[in-house]
């Protein structure tokens, strides 16, 4: 199921084979809920708990795919903001050297430590607390994923991003009634920040503190 679901994401433009790799092996059944493992390799976001869901397939494979932007082998370090579930955090765990994933709900985060505990991944570190401060212990990273949108990009973040790693992350446009979000990629070069705008996303709200 698990190889139909990343042939199907292939046949839609996706084309990174160490990603589409990472979620053949990732068994994202395991990171649902049992009576919604009939939908797990379906293309679509599934309900978590506490107003929050674990993201479709092909959107973890494409800002995956994004944030490797062509990378031979592994990424260094990357910072996850919202770990939710934990899925995306296992797959990232397959593509990076070492995974920081910040949650800031913490029923949520102790779920998550049960969910990962079976795969025993020394490369993951999970973290609680307010993930629009990022993780300044842990930094530069290689790369920064967030699975939550806000009107901007912290500072914190951009920050915390190495000289040449790179950020993607939802952003809400600006003018939209609907508030509409779309991926956006910063490239953290010597001569600064490069910014690009790529297709519109839907993620829960970026929120500060903790709860």
């Amino acid at each position: 199921m698990r190889r139909n679901m990343v042939q199907k994401l292939a046949g839609h433009g996706l084309s990174d084979p160490r990603v589409m790799e990472a979620l053949a092996t990732v068994e994202r059944h395991r990171f649902v809920d049992s009576a919604l493992r009939g939908q797990a390799y379906e293309d679509t976001s599934l309900p978590i708990g506490l107003g929050q869901t674990i993201s479709k397939p092909g959107v973890v494979a494409r800002m995956i795919e994004l944030l490797r932007n062509g990378c031979a082998g592994k990424l260094g370090r990357v910072l996850e903001i919202g770990t939710g579930c934990g899925y995306q955090a296992a797959v990232l765990s397959l593509l990076a050297d070492e995974v920081y994933s910040i949650e800031r709900l913490r029923a949520l985060h102790d779920k998550t430590r049960d969910n990962l505990r079976h795969l025993r991944l020394a490369n993951v570190h999970l973290l609680f607390g307010d993930g629009r401060a990022g993780f300044a212990k842990g930094a530069p990273y290689a790369g920064i994923i967030a699975a939550a949108g806000g009107d901007a990009v912290p500072q914190a973040w951009t920050d915390q991003l190495a000289v040449g790693g790179r950020l993607v992350a939802p952003v809400s446009m600006a003018g939209g009634a609907s508030r509409q979000q779309a991926l956006l990629v910063i490239d953290k070069t010597v001569l600064g920040l490069r910014q690009s705008v790529f297709e519109a996303v839907h993620f829960v709200p970026l929120k500060s503190g903790v709860a």
